[in-house]
């Protein structure tokens, strides 16, 4: 199952010029866990997806909410450089969305 399949919502934003957060919202507690959980949520495996440092790759649950921040920086440049074709961050969740948990 694809992690768009799962999640109630995903989106990203940035969190300043350099820095994209990314918000997963499960629907109830067993999905949250079996996501969190997944080893397709390892930061070294986000890394890869998104070409930064795994050691640059932060997963924050907030089980209470059922939600799970990832924090990273920007892929490329920073917000508005030139050349950046998403100037809010919104479009950068695509990668996260369609990993296998």
């Amino acid at each position: 199952m694809r992690l768009y399949d799962c999640a109630t919502v995903i989106r990203s934003k940035n969190a300043g010029p350099f820095t994209l957060t990314i918000d997963l919202v499960l629907p109830d507690i067993a999905t949250f866990r079996r996501v969190l959980g997944a080893r397709s949520l390892l930061p070294s495996r986000i890394a890869a997806l998104y070409h930064v440092q795994p050691d640059s790759v932060r997963v924050v649950p907030f089980e209470r909410l059922l939600t799970i921040k990832v924090a990273l920086p920007r892929p490329g440049r920073g917000s508005g450089a030139p050349g950046d074709r998403d100037v809010y961050g919104c479009q950068h969740h695509f990668p996260l969305g369609d990993v296998e948990i």
